[in-house]
């Protein structure tokens, strides 16, 4: 008798229980990308990247390949693209937070790749937007692009209005020893803040820039 009562009340719990939860995708204003900078992988990151999943955020930090820019900064930028659409597809929506050589080959994506359309803001932390004389210290081509007055921030001087309304925020640091002059990561596109991180990698988790971005992207 027990043996079938068990048999005919197992089907009726086991409807009655709960099918166990679907993993919850991010909705798309929740995509970010976190675009690093010369010579690294992304691990620069972690703290952002820890703090914006914590609210919410999904965060895609793809490799540039080669880091050292040997093939190009615009080989680096095809290489965004494909990693973007691959995780967000052809057309939904993101935000860029770009550190250092990131700023610019995000900025060669959005305004020569066709990303800008997609893209509902870009932040660019310590880009050398006019160049950097460090750059003369490396032989690669990527770095030969980021140096002053190349001819590769002339394109993207010359082609920024293709970012059209998207809201731009250029954060530096005057006691930057990587960006050379530091004001070179002052842009008249973006609005640009300045703050005293006494080095370039500190930027990228100073707790007042990163409430700042938190803010900003909370408010779009």
């Amino acid at each position: 008798m027990k043996t079938r009562f068990i048999v005919l009340v197992l089907p009726f719990l086991a409807a009655c229980s709960p099918s166990p939860a679907a993993p919850v995708k991010p909705a798309p204003d929740r995509n970010l990308v976190l675009v690093h900078g010369f010579l690294e992988n992304g691990s620069a990151f972690h703290v952002m990247k820890r703090r914006l999943e914590k609210q919410g955020y999904h965060c895609l930090v793809p490799k540039l390949k080669p880091s050292d820019g040997r093939g190009g900064l615009e080989k680096l930028a095809d290489g965004l693209k494909r990693d973007i659409d691959a995780a967000y597809g052809p057309n939904q929506p993101f935000s860029i937070i770009a550190f250092s050589m990131g700023g610019i080959v995000s900025r060669h994506y959005l305004q020569h790749l066709g990303g800008a359309p997609r893209c509902r803001s870009l932040f660019t932390i310590s880009s050398p937007h006019h160049g950097t004389r460090a750059a003369w210290l490396y032989p690669t081509k990527g770095a030969e692009q980021m140096r002053p007055n190349s001819l590769f921030l002339a394109e993207l001087k010359r082609t920024e209005e293709r970012l059209g309304p998207m809201p731009v925020v250029s954060y530096r640091t005057p006691l930057d020893l990587i960006i050379l002059p530091a004001s070179s990561s002052k842009w008249d596109r973006a609005e640009n803040i300045s703050h005293p991180a006494l080095l370039h990698p500190l930027m990228v988790t100073s707790p007042t820039i990163l409430r700042d971005i938190e803010n900003r992207l909370a408010n779009r």
